[in-house]
């Protein structure tokens, strides 16, 4: 059953609808991708159909591969981005991404709470640990995935330490008595930890308002641990109905354990919607959007998930489940346990499969269809208790983005599974905390 009594429902600022090929379509308006004005139109919209937050991805490295053919991950700095729409918005949540693997609480700190004055109290945190980029910060290698998730833990320890360090109340502004602030309220951080010592206290006073809520990148055993202590959200890759289940139910526990309610920590996969007037028009935008991607780029992909090579073999040869290596253990078991189940239950040709969504696009949960079908896979999961809600990642083209935003979300309002109405202009608000 359902674990909330409306979805929750933000939309990325990154451009997914004009990756791929979406970028070369007249109009797209690709030129100013790095501007401000690029993103406050895709958060005004958001706005406009009353989405709790617009959110910013990141990375801490450029790949090399796909920038040759679209934008891949070259992005303007996220916190500074959103910060430049605000004047643009009143009370769409900013959530922006911050890694703690390649910066330092008292920044982020600062930083954070700087962007939640500045909106009036609209800020939230995307918390990752990163894949990639120790070149670019003096490491030799990355560090392993405990030790990551171990200084993530203690970061956001350190950062809510600081925001705790100059609390609202100390500010006064007393013009009669000419006190600005009682100081004996402002105490220091004194964060002592294995990665950090932070005295403090921060040189900015927290928000006289709702807290700055935490969202947490991935669903690996250490993101889960680390979401149930500190996230109120989540932001997964779940391919499928039975993973957002698994995760789910994983996130519950975990949020149990550190002494929290279940429902404590929303999850909010990215679901990659190609939507159209028929089931043919969605499809045909999706395939044309991967017109590029290469024979030998699919094949790398289900080798990567499954460690099964399909170099040398002929399109009309059938892929079954006997021909899957044993014990091959990927970046994303997801995409392994998806494909295993395509091929099991379809048994593909190597053509069919090659050419199959789950092969050809991202690695998150897609609808390809109309939007009557998206409103009923999303309602199927939502009921189920599979999501809490979703980050919009539309593809294709700005006409898919306009109508999820102008069609899809409507409708989920006016079956009951969404606002109809902002009641409140706070990021905080918004998600009932």
């Amino acid at each position: 059953m359902r674990r909330h009594e409306t979805l929750c429902i933000g939309m990325s600022v990154a451009p997914t609808w004009l990756s791929g090929e979406g970028w070369r379509h007249p109009g797209s308006g690709i030129e100013g991708l790095y501007s401000s004005g690029f993103a406050a139109r895709i958060a005004e919209a958001a706005e406009a159909a009353h989405l709790d937050f617009v959110f910013r991805p990141d990375a801490s490295a450029l790949p090399m591969a796909p920038l040759a053919q679209s934008f891949g991950f070259a992005s303007l700095d996220p916190t500074l981005l959103l910060a430049a729409i605000i004047e643009r918005t009143s009370k769409i949540g900013l959530v922006t991404t911050i890694s703690t693997s390649f910066t330092h609480p008292y920044n982020t700190a600062r930083q954070l709470m700087s962007l939640h004055w500045m909106s009036r109290g609209r800020a939230g945190w995307n918390v990752v640990t990163a894949l990639a980029g120790h070149e670019n910060f003096g490491l030799t290698e990355m560090p392993s995935s405990a030790e990551r998730y171990a200084r993530a833990a203690e970061y956001v320890e350190a950062v809510q330490a600081l925001w705790q360090s100059f609390p609202a109340e100390a500010l006064l502004i007393d013009r009669d008595s000419g006190r600005f602030c009682e100081t004996d309220l402002i105490r220091p951080a004194a964060h002592h930890g294995a990665a950090f010592d932070i005295e403090g206290p921060l040189n900015l006073p927290a928000y006289p308002g709702p807290r700055i809520p935490v969202m947490q990148a991935g669903a690996s055993e250490g993101g889960v641990a680390l979401a149930g202590q500190v996230a109120d959200m989540v932001f997964g890759q779940t391919l499928d109905k039975p993973t957002a289940l698994d995760t789910s139910a994983r996130l519950a526990a975990a949020a149990r354990a550190a002494g929290r309610p279940e429902t404590a920590v929303r999850l909010l996969p990215g679901l990659s919607l190609y939507l159209g007037d028929t089931r043919e028009e969605a499809r045909a935008l999706f395939t044309a959007t991967q017109a590029r991607v290469t024979r030998a780029q699919r094949i790398a992909r289900v080798q990567q998930a499954t460690g099964l090579d399909l170099t040398g073999w002929d399109d009309g040869a059938r892929v079954t489940p006997e021909h899957l290596p044993e014990g091959h253990v990927p970046r994303l078991p997801a995409h392994r346990d998806i494909l295993q189940r395509l091929i099991a239950s379809e048994t593909p040709t190597v053509g069919a499969l090659l050419a199959s969504p789950e092969v050809l696009a991202s690695v998150h949960w897609q609808i390809i269809g109309t939007v009557e079908d998206a409103i009923g896979i999303i309602a199927d999961w939502f009921e189920a208790g599979a999501i809490d809600g979703f980050v919009a990642v539309p593809g294709g083209s700005w006409a898919c983005f306009d109508r999820v935003l102008g069609e899809l979300i409507p409708r989920l309002a006016a079956a009951g599974l969404f606002r109809t109405a902002y009641t409140g202009d706070t990021l905080a608000h918004h998600l009932g905390l």
